[in-house]
């Protein structure tokens, strides 16, 4: 039996919108910026931080699957004027790429 969606779950889903990486280089710079993996779901991530699941989290980072975006990343995005998935998270913005055009 699937579990309906919390309210939090329809809040950051309503939240979660398409953006150019470009407009997000002011939280990038200020290193408030997470990747969230291909792989992962961003609404099911976004709703671990809110609700500080710290095991959780850090499992994702030990696995790899969330980070700070790392420089040549960044830098590759702002040069293919790439858009990525954003939903925040105060105090970070989560992002997942959309793959490459």
């Amino acid at each position: 039996m699937t579990q309906a969606p919390s309210e939090l779950d329809i809040k950051l889903n309503r939240e979660t919108a398409r953006i150019p990486w470009r407009e997000l280089q002011r939280f990038y710079a200020q290193g408030a910026v997470i990747a969230v993996g291909q792989n992962m779901d961003l609404i099911h991530v976004a709703k671990a931080f809110a609700e500080d699941d710290s095991p959780w989290i850090a499992a994702l980072l030990e696995a790899g699957d969330v980070a700070r975006v790392e420089e040549s990343q960044a830098s590759q995005w702002f040069d293919e004027d790439r858009e990525v998935w954003a939903v925040v998270v105060a105090p970070w913005v989560l992002v997942q790429s959309e793959r490459a055009k």
